[in-house]
């Protein structure tokens, strides 16, 4: 097990696995988290305050996470991934190798963020998405390789996003249009 360095006022479950594997960099959780049953948080991750799971997450090394998220029951982050600060990764979520979340960002149950352009068909660099500040992504969306979601834009449910997403966009369908963002959708997130 790696060393495990833990803030103030931290509930994890006994069954969770809070420095899993033998890594060099310890674990790092800030003040107030909540890591709950089944969870395994691996060596080599650090963890802002205010962090929460639900059960069965999984958080792979070289993660690096900020202020207030939330990683929702069965939620997978990869390694060598960045997470802002107001973030809520819902049930089910997938963020592969190579992902760099925003603040202020909200990805729906389901959600599929891709990293590999040709599943071993052919070799290639792992090239994530980049979910920029204030973005949504809806449930069961899913997001190709390299893309960028733009600030402040939605991903409508069911979408499968094949190339980037302009700013205050709704992108929509398979494969997903990008359409002017309805009025109820204007504005940023109400994470924080």
């Amino acid at each position: 097990m790696s060393e495990v360095i833990r803030g103030d006022d931290c509930s994890i479950d006994g069954s969770a696995t809070v420095g899993y594997g033998d890594f060099t960099e310890p674990t790092r959780i800030g003040d107030d988290a909540t890591i709950r049953a089944g969870t395994v948080v691996y060596g080599d991750v650090t963890i802002g305050d205010g962090f929460s799971t639900g059960h069965d997450a999984l958080l792979r090394e070289g993660t690096v996470i900020g202020d207030d998220v939330l990683v929702g029951t069965k939620t997978v982050v990869d390694g060598e991934t960045t997470i802002g600060s107001h973030v809520s990764l819902q049930t089910d979520v997938y963020v592969p190798t190579g992902t760099t979340i925003a603040d202020n960002v909200f990805v729906g149950p389901g959600a599929v963020l891709t990293n590999d352009e040709y599943p071993i068909r052919a070799e290639a660099d792992l090239v994530g998405p980049t979910i920029e500040q204030g973005a949504s992504v809806g449930a069961n969306a899913t997001v190709l390789p390299g893309v960028t979601v733009g600030e402040n834009a939605f991903v409508a449910a069911g979408a499968v996003v094949v190339e980037d997403v302009p700013p205050n966009t709704l992108a929509v369908g398979t494969p997903a249009t990008h359409q002017r963002l309805p009025e109820p959708l204007e504005g940023p997130n109400q994470l924080a």
